[in-house]
């Protein structure tokens, strides 16, 4: 039961991050849509790591294939953070668009690392059977 408690918590959590994503992009005081290429950001956010524990031997505390994927995963992370503020200081989006923004990938981003420590320590429930 707790499991599914977890999953309705961070199905919450990713809609408010969404919702914040898209009230940045689509209130009409703003009006501009560019901030929306941030979901690519969220799509290859977890990538690296999956791939990584997928060719990660368990047996070592740290191993170089682990280490190249948190730092791909940190990259992603910084250009989505990034992103809107090129954006605002070129004055393509409003200043308010990206307070939204980066509101809404810090909760997003929350809600992706929340999963992997919830679902990814290989128990019985977990993400590794879906």
């Amino acid at each position: 039961m707790a499991g599914i408690k977890a999953l309705v918590a961070l199905s919450f959590s990713g809609a408010l991050g969404l919702t914040l994503l898209l009230l940045g992009c689509a209130l009409q005081h703003f009006g501009q849509y560019w901030p929306m290429f941030v979901l690519i950001f969220y799509i290859l956010s977890p990538i690296p790591n999956l791939i990584a524990k997928r060719h990660a031997d368990d047996t070592e505390s740290s191993n170089a294939c682990r280490e190249l994927a948190y730092f791909l995963t940190t990259g992603i992370v910084v250009s989505a953070y990034g992103l809107p503020i090129v954006l605002a200081r070129k004055s393509v989006i409003q200043w308010g668009a990206c307070g939204l923004v980066i509101g809404g990938n810090s909760v997003i981003f929350l809600t992706i690392l929340g999963f992997f420590l919830t679902f990814g320590r290989g128990d019985d429930f977990s993400w590794e059977q879906w």
